[in-house]
């Protein structure tokens, strides 16, 4: 479904990612590891557009998408998440919901106005996700944890099929966290791809299908989560990095 070929990243004559080649398949769960600084949210952020790249191609379904703009890729069926949950605090729970459906990856441009679709949709997705009785809730009242939980909900209010997320697991306590991976699993469950970038080590191996493990800018190995646990290499990256 995606295919990374040979995409480079500089910043200022820095590489980030050094031609980088990968591939993920339809209805699967790829995680993109890697020690800090190994160039994972960077390609990432290449995949969605927030970065252009300096070099390669990315195509999504054998349509190139790396000469489009963002808007263009969301109307492709991708929706990703954020490291940072972008929320609205003064909003409710639902209210963000549907700001994000009418905004799409661009989050303070409201591109169109609201509809009644918008808001049953809105209650589709909080309970999927097991947040109905939160719905008129502000974002003050929601821990960290639930934030991260609507900040996937955002993602689902479009329905896109190729799904990207950053660091879902990050701060989230244990109970909100299974609640996470198991809808994430559902979502592969209905036929949706996914690509996530995670540090949680137990969340990737009980979860992906195939793991890329990156470091320097570089993709060293990739397989599946058996086969990378028994890597010298990414066993050495992660014990001397």
């Amino acid at each position: 479904m995606l295919s990374i070929k040979n995409v480079t990243k500089r910043f200022s004559g820095i590489v980030a990612v050094n031609d980088c080649s990968f591939d993920v398949e339809e209805g699967t769960i790829c995680s993109l590891i890697g020690p800090n600084g190994a160039g994972k949210s960077t390609l990432f952020n290449c995949v969605s557009r927030v970065y252009s790249i300096d070099s390669g191609n990315i195509f999504l379904n054998n349509k190139r998408i790396d000469n489009l703009a963002t808007h263009k890729i969301a109307n492709l069926g991708v929706g990703r998440s954020f490291q940072l949950t972008r929320v609205l605090d003064e909003l409710s729970v639902t209210e963000n919901l549907v700001l994000h459906t009418a905004s799409g990856f661009n989050f303070h441009l409201l591109k169109r106005a609201v509809t009644k679709d918008d808001e049953v949709k809105a209650e589709q997705v909080m309970e999927f996700l097991g947040i109905s009785h939160l719905r008129h809730s502000s974002m003050k009242e929601l821990s960290y944890g639930q934030k991260k939980l609507l900040d996937l909900g955002s993602v689902l209010m479009a329905d896109p099929s190729f799904i990207l997320l950053d660091e879902p697991a990050a701060g989230v306590n244990p109970r909100l966290l299974e609640t996470i991976l198991d809808r994430i699993s559902l979502l592969k469950d209905q036929g949706k791809t996914i690509l996530l970038v995670e540090h949680n080590m137990e969340m990737v191996m009980g979860i992906s299908d195939k793991v890329i493990v990156m470091a320097a800018g570089s993709i060293i190995a990739e397989g599946k989560p058996s086969e990378i646990q028994s890597n010298k290499e990414v066993l050495e990256v992660y014990l001397t990095g």
